[in-house]
């Protein structure tokens, strides 16, 4: 099934959850934000969404510095 992540084209398996999406692609949920849809979601949220075709998801990642 394909859905768009941050602009690209990307497969993934039927069924599978926001949240185990992220924890695959070895995401820290205390370092980033979501937007599923165009609507943000809280990381609360992630393990009752399941993905669909063709969703939409913008992952931005916080980095720290100085």
């Amino acid at each position: 099934m394909q859905i768009t992540v941050n602009g690209q084209k990307t497969t993934v398996n039927e069924g599978i959850t926001l949240y185990n999406f992220l924890k695959d692609k070895g995401l820290d949920p205390q370092k980033v934000v979501v937007e599923h849809n165009y609507r943000i979601v809280r990381s609360e949220e992630w393990q009752n969404i399941v993905l669909k075709e063709n969703d939409n998801l913008e992952i931005l990642k916080f980095v720290g510095g100085g």
